[in-house]
């Protein structure tokens, strides 16, 4: 890795870059959509960043694409380390329970956590058909 850490450092600068603005378009879409009483914004990029990350990982371990370093550092710690977000996460849904709505804050933590749990699991089950059509 040391030989090629100039490398690394860029590309997961340049997938940081690009998976920071596409949070800032994607949250900011579903928050002027569906309004900001409720962190939707938030929950959509962490929920479509797990699913990403589930179809990602079957990919890697079917030694495709994502098996490079290169390509890991690129999407995975560059884009999906920017593109999700649990410091925003985290400051909501304390907002949401200083602010009194506690079942709201309640709520968001357990619909986060069961649907970017369900979408993980989702994006490496997609991804099974994918593989067997592309190793045949």
């Amino acid at each position: 890795m040391t030989e090629n850490l100039g490398l690394t450092i860029g590309l997961v600068a340049a997938g940081s870059a690009a998976g920071g603005m596409a949070r800032f378009f994607v949250s900011g879409l579903v928050a002027r959509t569906a309004g900001e009483m409720f962190p939707w914004g938030t929950m959509v990029v962490n929920v479509s960043g797990a699913f990403a990350i589930g179809l990602i990982a079957a990919l890697a371990q079917h030694h495709l694409v994502f098996a490079q370093p290169q390509a890991w550092a690129l999407a995975v710690t560059g884009f999906l380390g920017s593109y999700t977000t649990v410091s925003s996460f985290s400051l909501q849904t304390l907002a949401l329970a200083r602010s009194g709505h506690r079942r709201r804050a309640v709520a968001n933590v357990g619909v986060s956590l069961l649907l970017c749990l369900t979408a993980a699991a989702s994006g490496l089950l997609v991804a099974q058909p994918l593989l067997a059509a592309v190793t045949q």
